[in-house]
């Protein structure tokens, strides 16, 4: 055990465990974030029994619009109403023109704004009379793995493998390499493979406490289901986290300067934070886009993710996203290795 513990991987790997403890930010990064972000996002897109939109009317068309259970109107002149709506206070603002026809003023690129037209133009037209020639009746359901929140749990998980991988060791590899430590560690029994594979290993150990955290939390806080297996889901984000370590070392490997390295992050994860499906989903990017984003490593392991959490999947249903997320992970990790530099 004396042995095993005097060797130079698990030595730097204590370093990396010291490191990580003596730094309150990192822990908070690493537990609570994922906890404060899902809490935030699922209260604030919580499904609530009726999504009523605010909207605006003149005081004439006010009365009848408040008809509609799912419209919150505010009576104001036709002026004001314009204003609202260009401010972003409203969806929609209605007002009657000289010849009489009501005249709906939104953005149609708005969903609140085409759903709110669509159920003022309902209350206006019962009003004057319309009878609906079939009526229809409202059946709801609500079922657990197809809310926002459901999709948003994994996204989570997602982000804090990748943010703290890619930060967490891009981050201490240049900080070691500026204030020349590097240098010294040269001179002990330790290879370069050593020295990387420790933050590998290190990422390794913490990856439970960033996975179950918050998936924990989401089922008891909000019901978010887990219909796949619990091996699988650890499987996937184990080796979500060494591929987004070994880009963190690739990252890593040349910069001198935070200011160097925070750049080279930013232009590596930012676009993967937009376009992988983290908040919504990354169909509504253009098609053409679509085959870059599928192969994105964060795309893969948030569809790996969601396909096993909320759907009960099993491996053979997410082979292509474990072979290309091996894929990167050997690659970016070999190209890592061999652009390293100590100093």
């Amino acid at each position: 055990m004396t042995k095993l513990l005097d060797h130079p991987l698990a030595q730097l790997t204590l370093v990396r465990a010291r490191e990580f403890l003596r730094e309150p930010e990192a822990i908070f990064w690493a537990v609570f974030f994922p906890i404060v972000l899902s809490v935030g996002l699922g209260l604030a897109f919580r499904e609530r029994p009726e999504a009523v939109l605010r909207i605006a009317a003149t005081p004439e068309l006010a009365e009848v619009l408040r008809s509609e259970a799912h419209l919150d109107v505010t009576a104001l002149d036709a002026s004001a109403a314009r204003d609202a709506l260009r401010t972003g206070k409203v969806a929609l603002a209605a007002e009657r023109n000289p010849d009489g026809t009501v005249a709906f003023r939104f953005d149609d690129t708005n969903p609140e704004g085409r759903t709110a037209r669509s159920l003022a133009d309902r209350a206006i037209q019962r009003a004057a009379g319309r009878v609906d020639p079939v009526k229809t009746a409202d059946d709801i359901a609500r079922e657990p793995g197809a809310r926002y929140i459901d999709f948003l749990v994994p996204g989570v998980v997602g982000i804090g493998i990748m943010s703290n991988a890619v930060w967490g060791l891009g981050f201490s590899i240049v900080d070691t390499r500026r204030r020349k430590l590097t240098k010294r560690l040269i001179a002990t029994p330790m290879s370069r493979a050593h020295y990387l594979g420790s933050y590998l290993i290190w990422r390794i150990a913490l990856f439970p406490i960033e996975v179950v955290i918050p998936i924990v939390f989401g089922a008891l806080a909000f019901g978010v289901p887990v219909r796949g297996s619990w091996f699988l889901i650890g499987a996937l984000c184990l080796l979500g986290s060494m591929m987004f370590s070994a880009i963190g070392i690739l990252v890593g490997s040349r910069a001198r300067t935070i200011e160097a390295v925070s750049g080279i992050m930013n232009l590596v994860i930012m676009p993967m934070w937009i376009v992988s499906g983290v908040f919504f989903s990354a169909q509504r990017f253009p098609d053409l886009a679509q085959p870059i984003i599928k192969v994105l490593p964060l795309t893969l392991l948030l569809d790996a993710l969601r396909a096993v959490q909320l759907q009960g999947v099993s491996l053979p249903s997410v082979w292509f996203e474990v072979a290309v997320m091996t894929f990167w992970l050997l690659t970016t990790f070999t190209v890592g290795l061999r652009l390293f530099r100590w100093k």
